[in-house]
């Protein structure tokens, strides 16, 4: 299997805030234009890499999904001495930020560190708690003047320590959601190469997913497939998260299961797995997945969807963990499901659980 550890950090180390995905469009882009017949940006600016089917036209299609945007923060205001002022892009945990590494995109990229001011200079109420992320600074090291002179209300603030490689083949770094399922669509990609399938097959990585899954609409209505497949990251046992609700890290993918996953696809998935003897979990999600595969399920007359979850620790922060081998086992049992598609598919599914 091909060693995706290398364009995963590439990807790690790269900004693209919600928004602002360039960037890592970019990175994409030019990994997935070998491994594509037609690559384009939508007007939100999602990339679409289509690769064409072998059955008779008109071709049934796929979608599979993953965003490629992240979270982050954005400049709300310059403060007394040329610190900077924040809010956050997505849900961003404030209490692991103080000390944090970040480029602020402002007129020209800036070196930053977020830092917190002294405790007497704070709110009496805050005492010993976490600071709130309202009187978190970010400073850049330059004078009142110049910062003024290059940083403006509303420029983003990516996360910018570098990946870093932990024993156990795991990875830690910011972004790791969602990036580590675009480099799982990169493995289905890459296994394909010698693979022949029936079904043209849309491999999306949809922008301002964290801010309303904004780019899998868009996407999923512009493209119209049949079926719609979404991989997100999802919660890895780790401390203080052991419940019935967190997967081993390393163990495999989680397969979703809730309203939002069309029975046939959940079915077929899980003995798919089963068959191939490819580790795996059940993820039950009762309400809303949290994931692109709402925003595929609801569009125009609605997509038969199904979620794939890759177990990170500590989401949503600056060091989120993954198992390569979680990434590299996503998207072997995605590809091998596109593989085994017969063009009559549809006709035998109808929602049945």
């Amino acid at each position: 299997m091909p060693d995706i550890q290398p364009f995963l950090k590439e990807l790690l180390s790269a900004p693209g805030l919600s928004g602002y995905e360039a960037p890592a469009a970019k990175i994409i882009a030019e990994k997935w234009r070998p491994l594509v017949h037609k690559l384009s940006r939508s007007r939100l600016g999602s990339l679409h890499g289509l690769r064409r089917g072998t059955a008779a036209e008109p071709r049934p299609s796929l979608l599979v999904a993953a965003h490629m945007d992240a979270i982050g923060l954005m400049v709300t205001g310059i403060a007394e001495g040329g610190f900077l002022r924040l809010t956050a892009i997505g849900g961003v945990d404030a209490r692991v930020l103080p000390g944090q590494p970040v480029t602020v995109h402002g007129l020209e990229d800036l070196p930053g560190v977020v830092v917190q001011p002294p405790a007497r200079l704070l709110p009496p109420e805050i005492g010993n708690n976490p600071v709130p992320l309202e009187h978190l600074l970010v400073d850049v090291g330059l004078l009142p003047r110049k910062v003024n002179e290059l940083i403006r209300v509303g420029d983003p603030i990516s996360f910018a320590q570098p990946p870093l490689e932990l024993t156990g083949e795991t990875l830690a770094g910011h972004t790791v959601d969602n990036r580590a399922s675009v480099a799982a669509l990169t493995v289905c990609l890459e296994e394909l190469q010698n693979r022949p399938h029936a079904w043209d097959v849309w491999v999306v990585a949809t922008v301002q997913e964290e801010t309303g899954l904004i780019g899998a609409y868009s996407s999923s209505y512009q493209l119209r497939p049949q079926i719609a497949i979404v991989v997100d990251t999802s919660w890895a046992k780790g401390p203080g998260a052991n419940d019935w609700n967190t997967f081993p890290l390393g163990k495999g993918p989680t397969i979703m299961w809730g309203p939002n996953i069309h029975p046939a696809l959940h079915k077929a998935f899980k003995e798919l797995a089963e068959q191939l003897e490819i580790p795996h979990a059940v993820e039950i999600t009762p309400l809303h997945t949290g994931t692109d595969a709402f925003a595929t399920q609801v569009t125009a007359e609605g997509i038969p969807s199904i979620a794939l979850g890759i177990p990170i620790r500590y989401m949503h922060t600056p060091v989120e963990v993954v198992a390569v081998k979680d990434i590299q086992r996503a998207g072997r049992l995605i590809a091998e499901f596109i593989a085994g598609l017969q063009p009559d598919f549809m006709d035998k599914v109808t929602w049945d659980n």
